[in-house]
This record gives C-alpha cells, sequence and structure tokens, in this order.
C-alpha cells in the first residue's frame, strides 16, 4: 500500500464542485450504511444472513422485548463472545469500590476538576422555573413554567476499540446538575468497557452504582423495555456504533433519546493565520475515531498543500495512524473556497458536529454560521478541550443534523409542564375570547365548561 495520503481535494469553485461536495455530505449523513467488515461478518455468523443493519437492530430489540434476560445474555455470548450470567452481567459495588481504590491518584484528580468544569457550565444554563401573575378585572392569574428532573436515565458508554470515562463524565455529569436520581450505565463487557479499572473508577467518582456489562443493541433494548434485574428508564443518552444508534432510533418512543449519532466528524475552517501543524492534529483527532470524517474549508489556497504534507508527517507518527489514514482517505476532505463567505456558506451547509474555526478574527467567521453542534474559537481550543475538560457536553449532533439538533446538556433531563391558575373573576374576563374559539371550533363543549362556571348557581 502506497505511503502517500489519498485525500480528496475540491476546489469548491470548479464545475464538478457540486457533485463531490454531494457525495461527501452524503457520506457524512445517517444512511445506517456505515460499518466495519467486522461487523458484517459477524451479522452473517450471528444470523446466518447478511441481513441490513437495521434488519440486525429490529431482529435483536424485539427479541429482548419478548425474551427479555435471556436475550440479553445470548447475544451478549454470541457477539460480544461474553458468557455472562443473571448475577454477572451487573458490575458489583466491591468491583467499583476495587477499581476506585486502586486508581491513579492524578487520575482521580483530573476526573474531579473535569466534573467541576461540567458542573459550574451545566448548572449556569440550567432551565428555572418561570411564574408569571396578572391582575384581570379584579382577579388573579397564575402562570407557572415548572421543571422537573427525570427520575431514571440510561447512560451508553461505548467499549469496542478504547475505553471511555470522557463520556461517562460528559453524559453522568449534566444528569446530575439536572437531578436525575437514578444512572444506569451500559458497557460492553471488554477490556476497554465493563472490564477496564479507570472506566469503573470514574462511575465510582461519580456515585454511580448501577452499571452494566451489557452494550450494542441489545443494552439499548433492555434499557427502553426493561429486563429482569435491570428496571427500564425514561431516557437514553450517549454515542455508540451504527447499531447502538439504530437501536435508539428503533426504541424512541417507548423512552425518548438523545439522538441518532453517526461517525464523529470535524469541519476546520481556516484563513492564512492557521498553522498548519495545528490543522493537521486537528484532522486526525477526529478521523482517529474510524470512522470519523475530518473536513478542511479553507480561503487561502496554500494551506491545502501544507496541510497535507503535515498529514503525512503526523499519521506515520501515531500508533493509530492506519485508523485515522482509512478514515481520511473514506470521509475526508480538504477544500478551497474563493472567499471566507463562501467557507462559512459551505459550513453551514454541512452542518458538522464539531467546528474549529482556526483565523485571526473566529467570532468573526461565528457570526455567519448558524449551524454547528460545538465551536472551537481561535488557534489554541481544539476540540480535544471540549471532549475531555471545558464544560458542555462532548455528544454533538451528526450528520448534518446541527440543523436542527442540539448537543446534550443537563436541559435534557428535565421535563417541563405548564400551571394554570384562574380564579373566578379572571376566568369571567376570559370567557367570551373563550367560547368564540370554540364556537369556530365547534367544540361547544369546551365553550360550556366556561360558561357554566358563569352561573350564579355554579359559582360557589
Amino acid at each position: 500500500m502506497s505511503n502517500k495520503l489519498a485525500i480528496r481535494t475540491i476546489d469548491a469553485s470548479q464545475a464538478n464542485a457540486a457533485e463531490a461536495l454531494r457525495e461527501l455530505r452524503q457520506k457524512l449523513s445517517l444512511q445506517g450504511n456505515i460499518v466495519s467488515d467486522a461487523g458484517r461478518a459477524k451479522t452473517i455468523e450471528l444470523f446466518g444472513e447478511p441481513l441490513t443493519p437495521y434488519q440486525v437492530v429490529e431482529r435483536i430489540c424485539r427479541d429482548v422485548k419478548h425474551l427479555g434476560l435471556a436475550a440479553v445474555l445470548d447475544y451478549t455470548r454470541r457477539l460480544d463472545k461474553a458468557d455472562l450470567t443473571a448475577n454477572s452481567i451487573r458490575v458489583t459495588q466491591a468491583e467499583l469500590q476495587a477499581a476506585h481504590s486502586s486508581a491513579p491518584a492524578p487520575f482521580l484528580q483530573s476526573v474531579r476538576t473535569i466534573r467541576r468544569n461540567i458542573e459550574e457550565f451545566q448548572g449556569a444554563i440550567l432551565h428555572r422555573d418561570v411564574e408569571l401573575r396578572r391582575r384581570v378585572n379584579g382577579g388573579e392569574v397564575l402562570l407557572r413554567q415548572r421543571y422537573l428532573p427525570l427520575k431514571r436515565v440510561g447512560l451508553c458508554v461505548p467499549g469496542g476499540a478504547a475505553a471511555y470515562p470522557s463520556t461517562v463524565l460528559m453524559t453522568a455529569v449534566p444528569a446530575q446538575v439536572a437531578g436525575v436520581a437514578e444512572l444506569a450505565v451500559v458497557v460492553p463487557p471488554t477490556k476497554f468497557g465493563g472490564n477496564n479499572p479507570l472506566l469503573l473508577a470514574t462511575c465510582a467518582e461519580l456515585g454511580i452504582t448501577e452499571v452494566y456489562r451489557i452494550g450494542g443493541a441489545q443494552a439499548v433494548a433492555a434499557l427502553a423495555y426493561g429486563i429482569s434485574g435491570i428496571e427500564r428508564v425514561d431516557k437514553i443518552v450517549g454515542p455508540g456504533n451504527l447499531f447502538v444508534a439504530l437501536a435508539k432510533q428503533r426504541v424512541f418512543g417507548e423512552v425518548d433519546i438523545d439522538s441518532i449519532a453517526g461517525p464523529s466528524e470535524v469541519i476546520v475552517l481556516a484563513d492564512d493565520s492557521a498553522n498548519p501543524a495545528f490543522v493537521a492534529s486537528d484532522l486526525i483527532s477526529q478521523a482517529e475515531h474510524s470512522p470519523g470524517s475530518a473536513v478542511l474549508i479553507t480561503w487561502h489556497p496554500p494551506l491545502i498543500d501544507a496541510v497535507a504534507k503535515e498529514l503525512e508527517k503526523q499519521l506515520a507518527q501515531l500508533p493509530r495512524g492506519d485508523l485515522a489514514r482509512m478514515s481520511l482517505e473514506a470521509y475526508g476532505a480538504l477544500i478551497v473556497t474563493s472567499s471566507a463567505e463562501d467557507a462559512c456558506r459551505l459550513t453551514d451547509l454541512m452542518a458538522p458536529e464539531h467546528l474549529h474555526i482556526s483565523t485571526s478574527a473566529p467570532a468573526k467567521e461565528a457570526a455567519l454560521i448558524q449551524n454547528a453542534g460545538s465551536i472551537f474559537m481561535g488557534h489554541f481550543t481544539p476540540v480535544a478541550v471540549g471532549d475531555y475538560f471545558a464544560g458542555p457536553s462532548h455528544v454533538l449532533p451528526t450528520g448534518g443534523t446541527a440543523r436542527f439538533a442540539n448537543g446534550l446538556c443537563a436541559n435534557d433531563f428535565l421535563k417541563r409542564s405548564s400551571l394554570l391558575a384562574y380564579d373566578q373573576a379572571s376566568l369571567a374576563a376570559a370567557a367570551q375570547d373563550i367560547v368564540t374559539l370554540a364556537e369556530v371550533e365547534g367544540l361547544t363543549g369546551h365553550a360550556a365548561s366556561v360558561t357554566i362556571r358563569g352561573t350564579s348557581s355554579s359559582a360557589h
């Protein structure tokens, strides 16, 4: 295999650019067809036929819904090669405490610092009750918006190719800030998942007592429907592979979900002030998720070649360089536009999960862009700051859904209800308007429920 990186370059001013960009956007969309060769092989091994990912998830969710724990254990054995029982599926309190006790002190200190950062930011943006009082016709109207936390939430934490304590922090802490009382973590039964001491230590540090060694679609279904030993949840959040994403889509309606997330992605918007080495590292940092999309958009043409050279250099030095290379060649691009305005329009069209504005005046470009999950401004704010440390959650909309979707935050764990209180005088003042609209709609019973309260015999 050639060592030269085969990443596509696109001149947005050329005639064929529109088709190239459409193809790129299609790859970034949530089509349910980005799956590893190993995933395809597992599908055939498990079901004896090459089912689509949608069909696989449909079968798993159906089986878990009807067969419960037995189906979860069966799929865990066949998919994850983990022979668990009803007693071993849950991480014990002794295991959590042992992991916490053995964790390096610097690691736990970092977890505590990051937790404080998340709590500070999420607490600052948390919705508070709003109350409005009106004096009307000698009476009083009370209107209130009330926020209460969800009771029980399921957190999906990946654990296939790497351990992700950061995902525990970025999902659990916002939920805790909102006041969620019960958190159930599901994580694959792997050395990077439910058997990873540092991940378990993070759960223990956050006070999470429910951790289950299950992953994939079967874990999502267990949380959504409830099985023996796992009470169903009200909402499921957190990232995962294609099968996790499709399972969340499948169970939505039984429970709430945060999003249907696809591969991680970044657009780096850069001008002539950008350091090519910095830009290359930003692209690699998302590509190494494998799959992960990384796109440079610039109006400074010399940056394209400079970044391409840096990519070659850095990929050769990184342990996950081969994985990042595959992602860059499959889902990456280096795009040059004629102006900063065109670059911003293109970025807005693609609506990336992560947007890093590496320019001399990033606020200027940020003001021109509406669609992005999270925006990282300036040469010294790499995406890793948001992934690990700053305070906003790193669970973000992907595949162009930032046009309408938002990143996870504490407010997503709140239910809101409106409370209304009218007295006799304030209802009398509103009665005619209510009756007018009710009669236009032919709902005379609605009108009568108001007028009956205006008669002397029923006013007591």
